[in-house]
């Protein structure tokens, strides 16, 4: 769904309308489920890869939080979630063009190098959310932030 188009000139309308006659409490679930509405409009299953991420960087962020005195281990759940989110985005926005630029350069030497370019398209804000969700573990393992859904506070800066 684009913003330009009809379809979203409709979707929006109804959502916002939706957004001011539900009460307070209940607005953050309107808003999620519009917005993985919004992100699967396109490709449905490109939903996973949001999920993937978010599970990885928030069960990192629960458990620095559970070893924040344990240096070791938090330094170890921040390296886990900043290489396998980064992973995700690699593998989706870079991939094929570190595979298409391999095979020029292995034909450049005269190599025979088969062509294998997974002709993936780029989910829509990947980018954007991968570094949201990295911002988001390295906030709790500063402890500038407490882990999403956690009931204490957030600590003061």
């Amino acid at each position: 769904m684009l913003f330009n188009s009809i379809e979203f000139l409709i979707f929006f309308p109804i959502v916002t309308l939706l957004f001011y006659l539900m009460p307070h409490k209940w607005r953050w679930l309107l808003l999620l489920a519009a917005s993985c509405f919004f992100y699967m409009w396109f490709i449905p299953k490109y939903i996973l890869i949001l999920l993937v991420t978010i599970l990885i960087d928030y069960s990192a962020g629960v458990l620095i939080e559970k070893w924040k005195d344990d240096i070791p281990k938090k330094k170890t759940c921040l390296v886990v979630s900043i290489i396998s989110t980064c992973m995700v985005l690699f593998i989706f926005k870079y991939l094929n063009f570190c595979s298409a630029n391999l095979v020029a350069l292995a034909q450049h030497f005269g190599w025979a190098h088969p062509q294998k370019v997974l002709n993936i398209a780029l989910p829509i804000g990947l980018s954007f959310h991968t570094f949201q969700s990295l911002s988001y573990v390295i906030e709790v393992y500063r402890g500038n932030r407490r882990p999403s859904g956690t009931s204490a506070t957030t600590p003061s800066t």
